[in-house]
């Protein structure tokens, strides 16, 4: 693991520690505002101006991050103290060379390098660890394509090598429908990687992230998160999600060995899917990890003493995490545009905000498409029913203005 904690500077001033967030979407916001809080300087990096933790960083910078030479070049500017990855679209291989040179990259840049890319992490989980997964088969060219579906078989899911929220991910039920997931994996992947994934269809009853934290005083679990995807992309979210205690032992027994085979520092969201009823032990199937917070843990910034960024924060510092408490069940649900525009705008939230127990944290993204994700309705109640109908019921309200 990495070294033990540093004394703190004041931001701006000599001696401060500098943190490089790549990547600066709603989730990086949320780690910019812990690191903040923490007395960090945060240097705020995306691709495109305006991005939500640029709003709340010490300073910015836009580029392209598959440019690995402006992405070494901001590095060598800012000399943070730690690289902080919070998307999938970097060059990876500048990240191995500059911890190789002895700049910081959390949890590592192997572990970044691996997840950013199914096949890596993939093969890491079925190959070297033995973790059940959905058969799988890459393709780069038709034709292999074409072979990994007759291989799989139908139903089968397509994704590109690397994407995030959805992005390029089909769900294959017939053949009229082979070609179209194919092509549009190739088109709505990020990165330069024509690659994809084909899995077999999974069978399974629910799927949950297990918020998973490497830190000074060990590996801790957060409660196991329960969510609804819909198109690729997480709608609703609740915490804490109901497993077997065999099964809640298996999957955290997946999760620990997942990241330490990853290794360093921080908060890692372990995708599992589980199939069975929830009142017997049930079969447990590896599917992705994200070495940094993942979007259904947003609903962690009610439903637990610490947050999910919270907790990343304290962990690559080097400070201890001690005991993760859930405060009350707790749900979220995405707010969604329903078209383009170049200044959204909001209303309803004075309605939203009458449902009891109620948030509403808006992202604050300059532009707004189809089915982007501009901000998120949180809710606790005295049961995860209760929470899941009032964070629906919140977000309901909330209209994006083209």
């Amino acid at each position: 693991m990495t070294a033990p904690f540093a004394p703190l500077g004041t931001p701006l001033k000599e001696g401060a520690q500098r943190l490089l967030l790549l990547g600066s979407g709603e989730l990086g916001r949320e780690v910019a505002l812990e690191a903040v809080r923490l007395g960090l300087e945060v240097v705020a990096v995306d691709r495109y101006s305006h991005a939500p933790a640029m709003a709340v960083a010490h300073r910015c910078h836009v580029i392209d991050m598959l440019d690995g030479n402006r992405l070494r070049q901001v590095v060598e500017t800012e000399r943070p103290s730690l690289i902080v990855p919070e998307v999938e679209a970097i060059a990876t291989g500048t990240l191995v060379a500059l911890e190789a040179e002895g700049w910081r990259v959390i949890p590592t840049a192997r572990a970044t390098q691996l997840t950013m890319n199914r096949e890596g992490i993939r093969k890491l989980a079925a190959a070297d660890l033995g973790l059940k997964t959905s058969p799988f088969r890459f393709a780069s060219t038709e034709a292999e394509y074409l072979e990994a579906v007759a291989a799989v078989g139908l139903p089968c899911v397509v994704k590109p090598i690397m994407s995030s929220s959805g992005k390029g991910q089909s769900t294959v039920r017939q053949a009229s429908e082979v070609l179209a997931a194919w092509q549009y994996a190739r088109e709505a992947g990020r990165g330069k990687s024509d690659r994809v994934i084909v899995e077999g269809f999974v069978a399974f009853d629910s799927e949950i992230t297990l918020l998973t934290v490497r830190a000074s005083d060990g590996t801790h679990f957060c409660p196991p998160i329960g969510h609804r995807q819909e198109a690729g992309d997480y709608r609703e979210s609740w915490q804490p999600c109901a497993l077997h205690p065999d099964t809640l032992a298996a999957c955290q027994a997946m999760a620990q060995a997942v990241t330490d085979a990853l290794g360093g520092w921080g908060l890692f969201g372990v995708e599992l899917f589980i199939a069975g009823p929830p009142d017997q032990p049930q079969t447990v199937y590896f599917s992705e990890v994200s070495p940094r917070p993942h979007d259904t843990g947003m609903v962690t910034l009610v439903s637990q003493h610490q947050s999910e960024f919270e907790l990343h924060v304290r962990a690559i510092l080097g400070l201890p995490i001690g005991e993760i408490t859930l405060v009350q069940p707790g749900a979220s649900a995405v707010i969604l545009a329903t078209g383009a525009s170049d200044h959204p705008q909001y209303s309803g939230l004075d309605r939203a905000l009458k449902v009891p127990t109620s948030k509403v944290r808006l992202f604050g993204k300059p532009v707004a498409h189809p089915n982007r994700r501009m901000g998120v309705a949180l809710a606790l109640g005295d049961t995860v029913a209760e929470a899941k109908e009032r964070a629906i019921a919140c977000a309901a309200q909330v209209q994006v203005i083209l």
